[in-house]
């Protein structure tokens, strides 16, 4: 490809609203261009390195007996409807209706669609399949941002094992695991797998794979033993504590206080971890306490993880008032009967506690949890901070920004059974196929790439996706001799079976050398007048700046030893 036959709408200035760097240089370097927000319009350099991201996907997922499809991305309400997840999805769904008034949504993902299929299955012999397609999918985003990080259309590799039993679906997974690390590792990337919920997938277990990057959105625990988790996920091992000899009961008054650090600074109450905070969730319609210990806060999506698809939301002021009687503040759950109790595991055997009485203005303190408080349901709750013991080996825990560029789920029979896809077992019983479902953000890949392999002066591709393998800058294409060894350089290149970008444009050395670094060719040939004299070109690697002086009649093969 010659640069002034392309589409290469460079930049000189960065994006006013680009905050990650993947952003700020896919704009720049004339990738991608946004059509409204969360909406992104890829250009021909984009596509060339979607392309190869996809087609690194295809290999390792064929590899491992995956079989392709195209499914529809417009579904009827119906398959949501049975899986439960129509009300589930909530706004993030797109939800359309037809001329006939018919409910539709645009896919967000192929669960259901992959199940219903699954119905065409009739025995164990049938079985294993993993299914997989690369196309578009559609959420509605409350807050699309970062570029092609997060946004509201975006193609995924999103594949589906089916099995007729759990054994089998760990084999599969495993495969999926070690086929995603591939994946990854050849695309340029280093990722971390971390356990992680599950959210709305559902589902036995998922791990994520995770690239460090400040520009990410998901918090990760790490420790130098090699334990790993998403925080929605992440415990720690807190240190032992001394409570005091039991004691009886006392209701004291505490004008004012509301809040566990007004508790803290009031005469006669107690310090934040020797506290019981009292939180209302409305859990399908029913008001239910959660309990944690004064200076811990809760990790919501634990919660929600442990309530098993259950609705559940932040109480309100008027229900608060209703359920127990007092505001927030002069909350506890001591005497509570006829309500749903559940505890983080840190508040197990404690006493010595302080909390609300359920009267404004008014506190408990020598609260013997196991005495004073019927706990119906023991959790790990808390949010997990920095410096805190790992449960592995105690050593300190340390928190760091990650994009998430991949997340694989055992979601067991949970669709099948809704769906009814069955087989017949060995024993000619029907049972429900066992899934997992594994999938890929094909752009959010790119842009971990480029949040990964950057400089202050651009891009830095690795090879294997990189638009073009090398960039032959003409630096005088006036002039008759250095165009006639650039044109010939070029077609010995693309004989040799190199992907070529040529920038013959009538533009300053300067300008050239700046788009080249910019949209990150891996390397770089320089060919000039000077050069030439001496019998050679310039030959430089973008990621080191190496540069290297090579007859002309030996790049190729100096090319070719370099892209292996």
């Amino acid at each position: 490809m010659r640069w002034s036959h392309a589409f290469i709408p460079t930049l000189r200035e960065d994006p006013a609203d680009s905050i990650a760097a993947s952003h700020r240089l896919l704009v720049r370097a004339g990738y991608i261009r946004q059509l409204m927000a969360g909406s992104y319009s890829i250009l021909p350099l984009a596509m060339r390195v979607r392309d190869k991201i996809i087609e690194v996907i295809r290999h390792e997922i064929d590899a491992i007996g995956g079989q392709e499809f195209l499914l529809p991305a417009l579904h009827p309400s119906e398959v949501w409807k049975e899986s439960g997840r129509w009300d589930l999805m909530g706004e993030e769904m797109f939800r359309l209706a037809d001329r006939k008034g018919a409910d539709l949504v645009l896919g967000m993902t192929h669960e259901e669609v992959f199940a219903s299929l699954a119905r065409e299955l009739h025995s164990y012999r049938d079985l294993p399949q993993i299914w997989y397609q690369i196309q578009t999918k559609f959420r509605d985003e409350p807050r699309p941002k970062s570029g092609i990080l997060r946004v509201r259309e975006f193609t995924m590799k999103d594949s589906y094992s089916l099995d007729v039993d759990g054994d089998g679906l760990d084999h599969q997974f495993d495969l999926h695991r070690q086929a995603y690390l591939n994946i990854f590792r050849r695309c340029g990337m280093e990722p971390i797998t971390v356990e992680a919920s599950s959210g709305a997938m559902g589902g036995s277990g998922s791990v994520e794979f995770m690239v460090f990057s400040e520009a990410g959105e998901d918090d990760i625990v790490t420790c130098s033993c090699g334990y790993a988790a998403n925080l929605e996920t992440a415990t720690s091992a807190l240190p032992p504590v001394d409570d005091p000899a039991p004691a009886e009961l006392e209701e004291f008054p505490t004008p004012g206080v509301r809040t566990i650090k007004a508790l803290e600074d009031f005469e006669g109450g107690a310090s934040a971890d020797r506290q019981i905070k009292t939180l209302v969730y409305i859990v399908d319609d029913q008001p239910t306490l959660v309990l944690l210990r004064g200076d811990h806060d809760l990790m919501e999506q634990k919660l929600v993880d442990a309530l098993g698809g259950a609705r559940a939301r932040p109480a309100v002021s008027d229900e608060i008032v209703a359920a127990l009687g007092a505001h927030a503040g002069s909350l506890g759950a001591v005497g509570v009967d006829g309500m749903r109790i559940i505890a983080d595991r840190a508040l197990d055997g404690r006493r010595g506690l302080t909390t609300g009485a359920n009267v404004d203005d008014r506190h408990f303190r020598n609260v013997d949890v196991g005495r004073d408080i019927t706990v119906g349901e023991w959790l790990d709750l808390r949010l997990v901070r920095p410096g805190e013991g790992c449960v592995e080996c105690g050593q300190p825990l340390r928190i760091d920004k990650a994009i998430e560029v991949g997340h694989i789920f055992k979601l067991g029979t949970r669709y099948s059974q809704a769906l009814g896809a069955t087989v017949m077992d060995t024993e000619g019983q029907p049972v429900p196929v066992v899934m997992g479902s594994y999938g890929i953000g094909v752009e959010r890949a790119m842009a971990a790439i480029v949040e990964t392999s950057h400089d202050d002066r651009g891009i830095i591709w690795p090879v294997a996706v990189a638009p073009y393998h090398v960039v032959v800058t003409v630096v005088r294409p006036g002039d008759p001799a250095t165009s006639e060894a650039a044109e010939q350089l070029y077609r010995d290149l693309v004989e040799a079976g190199v992907e070529v970008l040529m920038d013959d444009r009538d533009e300053r050395p300067g300008v050239k050398f700046a788009d080249a670094e910019l949209i990150g060719i891996p390397f770089r040939i320089t060919v000039g007048p000077r050069s030439l004299e001496a019998g050679t070109v310039e030959f430089t690697e973008r990621r080191t700046g190496e540069v290297e002086h090579v007859a002309p009649v030996d790049v190729a093969a100096h090319l070719m030893a370099r892209l292996g």
